[in-house]
């Protein structure tokens, strides 16, 4: 028999409040392929879905040097100096 022990404290779980939306989204949107297989994938479609239904929506495509490690520093600075929003595709 198999065991599997959740670290978590179950007994006082967490409040987590939700951001206030505003129903829309505008600005500039970074898409982070963070290099996984079809990742890209995703992220194309969730571009075609937002031209569609976000037409003043610009959207920045930017990549991870590989998913086995954070995103390096200059990389992370530069997403948040040019974008509002970030989407990040996880894929396999």
């Amino acid at each position: 028999m198999l065991t599997i022990l959740d670290p978590t404290d179950e007994r006082t779980p967490p409040t987590r409040q939700v951001t206030p939306r505003t129903g829309k989204v505008t600005g500039n949107v970074a898409f982070l392929d963070i290099s996984k297989p079809k990742g890209n994938l995703l992220l194309d479609r969730l571009q075609s879905l937002l031209e569609v239904s976000a037409p003043g929506v610009r959207i920045n495509r930017y990549v991870k040097p590989t998913f086995a490690k954070p995103a390096p520093a200059e990389l992370r600075a530069k997403i948040a100096g040019e974008n509002d929003f970030i989407v990040e595709a996880l894929a396999d």
